[in-house]
């Protein structure tokens, strides 16, 4: 009986066999650190948020990275845009995170803990002084993609948005006289102005529009099973201690 030889197996498909191999190992190790690894996310708005060349800083994101450390958490941390935070958390591709309530986030966050209120203005050029949101109709006025700022302003079509992908946008246009007005807080309005060689008598009178209060929220789609109520804890403790304070004295 004549034997049966195996047949010769060819370099390309052994380099074939150990490239799938190798992708199996890489899929299933990034699926383990993508369970285990908090993805934090911050604002790109100064000083709340600040990426400077891949150097991260910002209120915010300090005050978290020194929750990600009391809380003896491995992170991601990255600054992104509101609206992409937004989403992210949606999808559950972010899971903490800290900006204002939005209702179509309500599903989707569990709210830790609040941080002091913040007051929203729509503040123009010298000499423009805005007594209420009537007189904003038939302005052109700054708005910061997937900000919600003020329900009377978003809901009155008379009033035109100019979408920006932050402040820093947004004050140029205003320079160039491309709107009449930006809306936000007043400190990353200031703080973007500031970098532009803009001071504060640049502007006008400021119109406060609405206050809103910032949160500490986690994704309900988040699946690094972190307990929300260890972080309220820590984060509590932190605020009355002072946390907050001590970081805004670096970003004056």
């Amino acid at each position: 009986m004549t034997d049966i030889l195996p047949m010769p197996v060819s370099m390309k498909t052994i380099i074939q066999i150990f490239c799938l191999s190798m992708l199996s190992i890489s899929y299933h190790s990034n699926a383990d650190y993508s369970k285990t690894t908090l993805q934090v996310r911050t604002i790109a708005i100064a000083p709340y948020g600040i990426d400077n060349s891949g150097q991260l800083s910002g209120i915010y994101y300090d005050l978290t990275h020194s929750l990600l450390v009391k809380s003896g958490l491995a992170a991601e941390h990255h600054i992104f845009p509101y609206g992409r935070i937004i989403h992210e958390l949606k999808l559950g591709k972010t899971d903490l995170t800290i900006m204002f309530k939005y209702k179509e986030l309500s599903n989707y966050v569990d709210y830790i803990h609040p941080l002091p209120a913040l007051k929203n203005v729509v503040i123009g050029r010298h000499g423009s002084d805005y007594q209420s949101i009537k007189q904003l109709e038939g302005l052109n006025i700054a708005y910061l993609n997937g900000a919600k700022f003020s329900d009377e302003i978003d809901n009155n079509p008379k009033i035109f948005k100019q979408v920006v992908v932050d402040f820093h946008q947004g004050l140029l246009m205003l320079k160039k006289n491309r709107v009449d007005a930006i809306i936000g807080p007043m400190r990353p309005i200031i703080s973007s102005a500031n970098k532009l060689g803009l001071n504060e008598s640049y502007f006008g009178k400021a119109l406060v529009v609405s206050e809103r209060t910032p949160w500490l929220q986690l994704s309900k789609q988040s699946k690094s099973h972190i307990s929300a109520e260890k972080l309220k804890i820590i984060f509590s403790a932190m605020i009355d201690q002072g946390a907050l304070e001590s970081i805004q004295k670096n970003y004056p």
